[in-house]
C-alpha cells in the first residue's frame, strides 16, 4: 500500500467527498480514509495509483473552495534518504540526469518506477540525509525544456527500526565497481525513454594519479562530472597493489570525450608539479603520460581494420602512435584489450580517443542490432549471460523488472521450448587459417571454450591437405551450442578473418532422420524457402543421400550466427514434431484389437 497525504482541506470536507473526488477523476478509491481538520490520510493499492494521484490532484484540483495539496504520507523519522523525482522528460537521455544527481552528493541507487505515464519516474537513494535534504530542495521544479521535476520524499526502509520493517540492504555501486562496462544505476530508468543501450569508455590510469584525480574531498572528479555531464566511476579497489587503476565514463559521446580530456589535463598538470618538486631538474618538462583505453576484444578486430588500415588512418590524422595489448594477456574471464595512445600534445590524444571511440561505438551498436533482432530466438535464454559479445553488454532489452533482469524461470522448465534435453551434434565450417586462433597458445582457448561452453569442441583431421575449411565437431545441448558456436564466430570477427563491415558466415550441417528430411524441404520446397525466408540462411538438403547407419542425412545450412541458430532451432523443431508424430502412430498401432471399435 502507499500512503498519501491529502491537505488544505476545508473542514467541510467529508470522507465521502475523498472518495467521490477520487472517483470522479478516475482514482483507485482508497479502502481507509483518516480524516482529520484540515488534512487526511489514504491508503491506495500500489505506487503506480499514488503517482498517478498526485500528479492529477496535486496543486490543479478544488474541493470545496480549496486547491488541495497531495503527496506521500513520510513520517520525519523515514524522511531520510530516499526521494522520488516525477515529470522527467521522456527525450532526457540516463546520462544527464545521472551527472544532475551527483551534483549533490553520493548516488546509492536509482531504480526505475513503471508507469503508464508518458514522463519518467525513478527513487533517488543518497549516502547521507543531508544530501538528499540539499537533492530535494534543489531539484523540486528544475527545470528541464518544458518540464519541471516534481519531487517527494518516499519512505526510506533503512531508515526504519527493526520493529517496523525489516532492515534492506542498501543498493550500491559494487556491480559497476567490478570492472564491467555497464550501464551506472540509472541504467533501471533507461527503458521508458527508450534509452539507447550505452557504450561507455573505459581508462586506464597510473595508481598514483588517482589520488589528483579525485581531489580534495572529491571535488575535482565532481568538478568533472558536473561540467561533463557525466558519471565518472574510478575502481579503487580494484587490483589492490596494481600500478595502474580502471576508470568508467558513462556518458554521451562528447561527454565521454570531454571527461576523459579533463582527466588527461589533471594527470599532466600533476605530472609536472611533481616534477618540479624534484630536487634534479634535468628537463622542465613532464614525462609522458599516454591515453590508455581499454575495449573488449570483440570490438578490436574491428577497430585494427584489415590489414590494420582503420588504426593507421587514425595515426596519420592525430599525429600518434597507437599500439594494442596482446591477445595472449586475454582470459575467459578478462576479455579487455588495453589501447596505448601516445603523442606530443593532449590535444592529439584526445583527437585519436574520439575517433577510436567512435569505431568501437559504432561495433557496440552494430552488435546490439543483430542481437535485438534475435532478442527471443530461444526463449527463456539469458543472452546477457553467454558472454559471446561486449563484456557486461546488455544485450536483453530490460523489461518491467531490474536493469537486465531476465523473467523467473521455474524449476524444471527447459528454455529450449520443444526440445528434449539430449546432446545435439553440430558440424562447423570454420577457415583452415582461423584453426590457430580458434586452438589457442597450446590448445588454451578451445580448452576455455569448451569449459564455457559446456559442449564437446573437436577440430577435425582436414580431408585436403591444402583444404580451405576444416570442419569443428561440436557436441552438447541446446545452450552449450548456442554459446559454444556463437564464441567462435564471434573469434573469428575478432581476428579479422572478414572485413570490418561484414558478418561472419559460415556453413553448418546437422543431420536429421532420412523420416524427416522430407519435411524440413516441404511440398514444392515450400517449408525450406519458408524457413530461408524467416532465417535469412540458406537452408539445402541436398538430394540422392544415402542415409547412414542412423539412417540420417545431412541439412546443410549457411548463414551469420543468428540466422544459423534460428535455422537450426527451427530444424530441431520439424525433427521433434516427426518424432512425436512416429511415436503416436506406433502407439495406435500396438493398441489390442480387442480394445478398438
Amino acid at each position: 500500500m502507499s500512503k498519501l497525504y491529502v491537505g488544505n482541506l476545508s473542514p467541510s470536507v467529508t470522507v465521502e467527498d475523498l472518495k467521490q473526488l477520487f472517483g470522479e477523476w478516475k482514482l483507485p478509491v482508497a479502502e481507509q480514509v483518516l480524516l482529520k481538520s484540515g488534512y487526511a490520510f489514504m491508503d491506495l493499492p500500489d505506487q503506480n495509483s499514488a503517482i498517478k494521484a498526485i500528479d492529477t490532484l496535486s496543486g490543479k484540483v478544488e474541493l470545496h473552495g480549496k486547491v488541495i495539496e497531495v503527496d506521500y504520507s513520510v513520517p520525519k523519522k523515514l524522511r531520510s534518504r530516499k526521494i522520488q523525482i516525477r515529470n522527467i522528460p521522456p527525450h532526457l537521455q540516463w546520462e544527464v540526469l545521472d551527472g544532475l544527481l551527483a551534483q549533490y552528493g553520493t548516488v546509492d541507487n536509482v531504480e526505475q518506477v513503471n508507469t503508464d505515464t508518458e514522463t519518467a519516474v525513478v527513487n533517488v537513494t543518497y549516502s547521507t540525509k543531508e544530501e538528499t535534504k540539499e537533492a530535494f530542495e534543489k531539484l523540486t521544479g528544475h527545470q528541464f525544456d518544458d518540464y519541471s521535476f516534481k519531487v517527494s520524499y518516499i519512505v526510506d526502509m533503512d531508515a526504519a527500526p527493526p520493529d517496523q520493517a525489516s532492515r534492506t540492504r542498501r543498493g550500491g555501486r559494487s556491480s559497476r565497481d567490478q570492472g564491467a562496462c555497464q550501464p551506472g544505476p540509472s541504467g533501471e530508468y533507461g527503458a521508458p525513454r527508450n534509452k539507447p543501450y550505452d557504450y561507455c569508455l573505459r581508462m586506464v590510469v597510473p595508481t598514483q594519479m588517482v589520488g589528483a584525480i579525485i581531489g580534495k574531498d572529491g571535488n575535482t572528479i565532481k568538478n568533472v562530472t558536473k561540467q561533463t555531464q557525466s558519471k565518472v566511476d574510478i575502481h579503487r579497489k580494484e587490483n589492490a597493489g596494481a600500478a595502474e587503476k580502471p576508470i568508467t565514463i558513462h556518458s554521451t559521446p562528447d561527454g565521454c570525450s570531454s571527461a576523459c580530456r579533463m582527466i588527461m589535463d589533471i594527470m599532466h598538470k600533476e605530472a609536472k608539479e611533481t616534477k618540479e618538486t624534484k630536487e634534479t631538474k634535468e628537463k622542465n618538462e613532464p614525462e609522458e603520460i599516454p591515453l590508455k583505453m581499454l575495449a573488449n576484444n570483440c570490438l578490436v578486430g574491428r577497430l585494427i581494420g584489415k590489414e590494420g588500415r582503420n588504426l593507421k588512418k587514425i595515426e596519420e590524422e592525430t599525429g600518434t602512435k597507437i599500439t594494442i595489448s596482446s591477445l595472449q594477456d586475454l582470459t575467459i574471464y578478462n576479455l579487455e584489450r588495453t589501447i596505448t595512445v601516445k603523442g606530443s600534445t593532449i590535444e592529439s590524444l584526445c583527437k585519436a580517443e574520439v575517433e577510436i571511440s567512435k569505431k568501437l561505438r559504432e561495433s557496440h551498436e552494430n552488435d546490439i542490432a543483430a542481437i535485438n533482432q534475435q532478442a527471443n530466438l530461444i526463449p527463456g535464454l539469458n543472452l546477457n549471460a553467454l558472454g559471446i559479445f561486449s563484456s557486461g553488454l546488455p544485450v536483453l532489452p530490460p523489461a518491467a523488472g531490474p536493469r537486465g533482469a531476465v523473467p523467473p524461470v521455474a524449476p524444471g522448465y527447459n528454455p529450449f521450448l520443444h526440445q528434449a534435453p539430449e546432446q545435439e551434434v553440430v558440424y562447423l565450417f570454420i577457415p583452415t587459417q582461423a584453426v590457430g586462433a580458434l586452438i589457442g597458445k597450446k590448445g588454451q582457448h578451445i580448452k576455455q571454450l569448451a569449459h564455457f561452453a559446456g559442449a564437446s569442441i573437436k577440430i577435425a583431421p582436414p580431408e585436403h591437405p591444402d583444404g580451405p575449411e576444416r570442419m569443428v565437431i561440436i557436441t552438447g545441448p541446446p545452450e552449450a551450442q548456442f554459446k559454444a558456436q556463437g564464441r567462435i564466430f564471434g573469434k573469428l570477427k575478432e581476428e579479422n578473418f572478414v572485413s570490418a563491415k561484414e558478418e561472419v558466415k559460415l556453413e553448418t550441417h546437422i543431420k536429421v532422420p532420412s523420416t524427416a528430411a522430407g519435411r524440413v524441404i516441404g511440398k514444392g520446397g515450400k517449408t525450406v524457402n519458408e524457413l530461408q525466408n524467416l532465417t535469412s540462411a540458406e537452408v539445402i538438403v541436398p538430394r540422392d543421400q544415402t542415409p547412414d547407419e542412423n539412417d540420417e542425412v545431412f541439412v546443410k545450412i549457411s548463414g551469420h550466427f543468428f540466422a544459423s541458430q534460428t535455422a537450426q532451432r527451427k530444424i530441431r523443431e520439424i525433427i521433434q514434431q516427426v518424432k512425436q508424430q512416429e511415436q503416436k502412430h506406433q502407439q495406435g498401432a500396438a493398441v489390442s484389437p480387442y480394445h478398438s471399435k
